[in-house]
């Protein structure tokens, strides 16, 4: 009996460092010591901080990946991992600085585990993060065969005096909804009880304009920080930022905002995706739940002044996303349990 006998591949994990090399270190930034291979991954901070404070944050890919694995969409799934920290990140304005990957699977298959970690290094590449090391766990009779799961940490930083924490929300305050690419990371429980209901396959269209439905669920996660840069270098004050996952907007959305606001939302002010329209039709799904479950379009948000909506809305625009006006903050009077307005009534 021998090690590969068990089920640990060696030299498949030899062949798998070899295949992810090149895209890993395409991703480094300057600040980073040191190559693929070490203990630890090495860093130093960006010069020119006075009093810089670091935010990390981790996640990961959720049962999106039950159906990323049944459908091949493993480069995608990479992706939506560093989607879903890095996005958590930026919501205090801190610069993605480096990421880190955890996979762990049964058997190690270097051509799909390569797959899942080029989607990294290109989301990294867009984030402008290094991706400074990882770790592969092979573990047969633990995972079933072929199985993988996920999971990311992301660290970001920022001068303590640029932190946006929501301190400095208002009454009266505009929200600007930035448009998603879908479902993102969240809600595949309830999604693939809907499509074991409608038998749907590789194959299943929807909607008028009869969209690949699988293909449109795997849309990989938009990641927003090429959005935000150039916001936080203009002059433009940015108050509270969310990022919209597990929960939705009724969910996330207040989280951002001080004791005695709350957002009111007018639901009518953006289009919902059609893919969300299908699942509730397909899944008779109630309105809230539908509602604290999906996005319905909306990924990410900021909290800004009256007078700068314009300018957020032409940024957004020139870099290829979709933003609206889809709210206000308003003052909480009272005792008050209903942290969001607009969307059930």
């Amino acid at each position: 009996m021998d090690y590969k006998t068990s089920g640990v591949d060696v030299q498949a994990g030899r062949a798998f460092i070899d295949r992810i090399k090149t895209n890993v270190q395409a991703t480094y930034r300057k600040e980073v010591i040191g190559g693929l291979g070490g203990f630890g991954g090495l860093i130093r901070l960006p010069e020119g901080f006075k009093k810089p404070v670091l935010v990390s944050g981790t996640d990961g890919v959720g049962t999106k990946l039950e159906l990323a694995q049944k459908y091949k969409a493993h480069h995608g799934v990479g992706i939506d991992l560093v989607a879903m920290c890095v996005n958590d990140v930026i919501t205090t304005g801190a610069e993605p600085l480096f990421f880190l990957d955890y996979l762990a699977t049964g058997t190690l298959s270097p051509e799909d585990m390569g797959e899942v970690v080029n989607g990294i290094a290109d989301g990294c590449r867009l984030s402008g993060c290094a991706l400074v090391g990882g770790e592969t766990a092979e573990m047969p009779g633990f995972y079933p065969s072929g199985r993988y799961d996920l999971a990311g940490f992301c660290v970001g930083v920022i001068e303590e005096t640029d932190l946006i924490d929501g301190s400095k929300i208002r009454e009266g305050d505009q929200i600007i909804g930035i448009e998603s690419s879908g479902l993102h990371s969240n809600g595949f429980s309830l999604v693939r009880k809907v499509l074991e209901m409608a038998n749907a396959n590789e194959k299943t269209r929807f909607g008028e304009t009869e969209l690949l439905l699988i293909r449109t669920l795997l849309e990989p996660t938009h990641l927003y920080w090429r959005i935000l840069k150039p916001l936080l270098k203009a002059d433009i004050s940015i108050k509270g930022m969310a990022h919209i996952t597990g929960g939705g907007l009724p969910e996330n959305l207040p989280r951002c905002m001080p004791d005695g606001l709350r957002p009111f939302v007018d639901k009518t002010t953006w289009p919902k995706p059609e893919i969300f329209q299908w699942l509730q039709k397909t899944g008779q799904i109630p309105e809230v739940d539908l509602w604290n479950t999906f996005n319905l379009g909306i990924g990410f948000c900021l909290i800004v002044d009256a007078s700068d909506v314009h300018e957020v809305l032409k940024s957004c625009s020139d870099q290829g996303f979709s933003s609206w006006p889809i709210g206000f903050v308003e003052a909480v009077q009272g005792p008050d349990h209903q942290l969001i307005r607009g969307l059930y009534n």
